[in-house]
């Protein structure tokens, strides 16, 4: 009786380990768009900081090549102004100057700015320059594990399928019935449950004392007065309770 037990909670450990595996197979997709997902905001994140940069870098040129048209403006203003011949020529110069001298103090305003801005983004790439410069190996190595790791569980599910197999053919069609109709029943798919701490770890009602004591001194297959499930207790309890005895 207690080689079937063992044998009941091999398949029970089979079975919780194949339903892990399938639903990582079954998962896979949507697990690997989440991935991708974050690395996606990941690299967006990097990304806008180096747009910030250039950007700023690219009104910085801008505002420069403004302030350098403005003063040359400015010295063809201050030449009309000295050789102005009426009132009307005077004030119109004045006017230009006194505009292309607001627009160069704007422009001046503007690149301090975008140089303040150039700084910060330069700064914060120069902090995370590792981050920038593997982000692609990083993510690529990343993908293989996610994809051997599928592998991996495609492979164990196969042969952990053909195990389970094996296990579930040497029970006795009593006991093979038994499980199969406890674990079509539950929905967590727990035929054989561990008691820990003196409880049914399935439905987590505490056992009477004498069933947790006959668990660890005797070979008899013993249900959950609540649940109906199979009931075991780990081998090194199991010893030490026959130590003792």
């Amino acid at each position: 009786m207690k080689s079937e037990l063992s044998k009941l909670i091999e398949l029970q450990k089979a079975d919780n380990r194949l339903r892990q595996l399938k639903n990582n197979l079954e998962t896979a997709e949507t697990r690997r768009a989440e991935l991708e997902d974050e690395f996606e905001k990941h690299a967006s994140s990097i990304r806008e900081i180096q747009t910030r940069l250039s950007d700023a870098k690219e009104a910085k040129v801008k505002l420069e090549t403004g302030i350098s048209e403005a003063k040359t403006g400015l010295e063809r203003a201050a030449r009309n102004l000295k050789t102005a011949q009426d009132t009307k020529q005077y004030e119109a110069a004045m006017r230009e100057i006194d505009s292309l001298n607001r627009q160069v103090s704007n422009f001046e305003t503007e690149v301090l700015e975008q140089m303040e801005t150039i700084d910060e983004t330069s700064a914060v790439l120069e902090e995370r320059a590792d981050e920038v410069e593997n982000l692609e190996s990083d993510w690529e190595e990343q993908l293989s594990e996610f994809n051997t790791t599928l592998s991996e569980d495609a492979s164990e599910l196969e042969e952990l399928t053909a195990k389970r197999q094996s296990v579930f053919q040497e029970l006795p069609d009593r006991l093979a019935a038994v499980y199969d109709r406890l674990v079509s029943r539950s929905r967590d798919g727990i035929a054989v449950a561990e008691v820990i701490n003196g409880s049914c770890s399935a439905c987590f009602m505490s056992l009477r004392k004498q069933v947790v004591v006959e668990l660890k001194t005797t070979n008899e297959i013993i249900t959950c007065e609540s649940c109906t499930r199979i009931l075991y207790v780990a081998e090194d309890e199991s010893k030490e309770a026959s130590a003792v005895s």
